[in-house]
């Protein structure tokens, strides 16, 4: 591994600114699930020694729809125009013998701070299944529904942790993922709070924190109006019900009038900061999600849409893949640069990647489709060492070569890193028994990369 850049933050800056199967299908690679009822299998699960990590929190960068893996992290420049296109350059990064797409140089350049999975596999080629088996580590399907990360981990290092922050343990950025019951059976409790608004806009429109043409100051009027008007609460001051409704309401307040607010108040971040991130709706959730880290937020999701690029991909990729390069690579040296990056799990990937073969022909237009067999994922921080490359892909890109990484693999490193024991007991109100994860497949955890 390469030493940590050593360049400093206005260094940084400066160069910134320059710069089809089914469910059948998937049953062959997926343990079994844990049944409900059945605390012998929890106890058996057991196969790898817990070394628990130290992580705080995560950053996911969910790439709804399913991005390219040749595009991005596993270029495949000698498989040929019907594979690679006119996209045949690949970039040599900071790390020695590491490349990745020629549209990242900003990434290229902040290799040693990531590491890259390129031999993730689940095997089907639907949206919803797919995204359920990456966020769950379990195949759909049976009597239950399984909580994603986010809940799960919100819940433990949130809900269960005595966590008392203005803003909920579980932010999403900024439209609800959609394609799997986020907390399952956890229940509401643990569901996200989706901000809604663009992070690139003044103001910031956050759902229930920031509303257009009211300020601080009329909010508060607003709040003394209504308390004075209100006096049925005072006269059924002590029913439960209305003591439950009381706090609901004072932390509805807490929310709009506090110190929450000024967290997704992005005007108080340098220009410069701002410019380098980059002045678009992902730049600035990268930023937002930065600061929510900062905090103390276990668990935030960047829900970027727009990945299923059936057609017309490379036209797609020509327009949008300059804003996560810079994006992404400003949020890893931010956190680098401020040491929250060895507390925090930065975790880039889709559902699945596109099919490797191109389709050129009427309606697809160079359009490539959903490729589960073999795609990739980026990890940072968090405990997960950077400038490595887990596994590989054959030489078009098409099927796993060497090392298999499956979901519940990923998510079970994931846990591990933040100190959750994968096969350990998940508690819940429902009583249901279960581990957190299933048995790690046959290759493992991604001991390669976990430190």
């Amino acid at each position: 591994m390469t030493k940590t850049m050593q360049s400093n933050r206005r260094e940084w800056l400066k160069t910134a600114g320059l710069l089809g199967l089914g469910l059948s299908a998937a049953g062959k690679h997926f343990c079994n699930d844990i049944a409900a009822d059945d605390e012998s299998v929890v106890s058996a699960a057991k196969q790898e020694t817990f070394r628990p990590g130290k992580a705080k929190s995560v950053i996911q960068i969910w790439m709804w729809g399913g991005p390219s893996h040749l595009e991005t992290f596993d270029p495949k420049p000698a498989a040929g125009k019907d594979f690679c296109g006119s996209w045949d350059k690949p970039l040599q990064t900071n790390v020695p013998g590491m490349e990745i797409s020629q549209s990242l140089p900003m990434l290229a350049q902040c290799a040693d701070l990531y590491s890259v999975v390129r031999s993730m596999t689940h095997g089907t080629n639907h949206h919803e299944q797919a995204s359920y088996m990456m966020q769950t580590g379990r195949m759909p399907g049976g009597n239950i529904v399984y909580p994603g990360a986010g809940a799960v981990i919100s819940k433990v290092k949130g809900h269960d942790a005595g966590y008392d922050l203005p803003v909920p343990p579980y932010v999403v950025l900024t439209t609800a993922q959609g394609r799997f019951s986020e907390s399952g059976f956890l229940g509401p409790k643990y569901k996200p709070f989706v901000t809604g608004g663009d992070p690139s806009r003044t103001p910031f429109l956050v759902s229930g924190y920031v509303v257009e043409g009211i300020t601080e100051k009329r909010q508060s009027e607003r709040k003394s109006l209504l308390e004075s008007l209100d006096t049925f609460s005072h006269a059924a001051e002590n029913v439960p019900l209305m003591e439950e409704i009381e706090t609901a309401r004072k932390n509805a307040y807490q929310l709009m009038l506090g110190d929450a607010v000024k967290i997704f108040n992005l005007g108080t971040e340098p220009d410069v900061v701002r410019d380098g991130y980059g002045r678009n709706w992902f730049g600035q959730s990268c930023l937002t999600a930065r600061r929510l880290v900062q905090l103390g937020v276990p668990y935030i999701t960047i829900n970027y849409r727009g990945w299923d690029t059936h057609k017309r991909h490379f036209e797609t990729l020509t327009r949008r893949q300059g804003e996560w390069d810079r994006g992404l690579s400003m949020l890893l040296k931010e956190l680098a640069d401020s040491g929250l990056l060895d507390s925090t799990i930065v975790w880039w990937g889709g559902e699945f990647g596109r099919t490797p073969k191109i389709g050129w022909d009427s309606p697809w237009f160079g359009g490539r489709g959903h490729h589960s067999e073999c795609f990739n994922v980026l990890l940072a921080g968090g405990g997960f060492r950077g400038g490595k490359v887990v596994g590989a892909s054959d030489e078009k890109g098409q099927k796993v070569a060497v090392r298999p990484v499956e979901p519940q693999d990923l998510l079970g490193s994931l846990y591990q890193n933040l100190g959750i024991d994968p096969n350990s007991p998940l508690s819940n109100e429902k009583g249901i028994k279960v581990p957190y994860m299933p048995p790690a497949s046959s290759a493992g955890l991604l001991r390669e990369i976990m430190a």
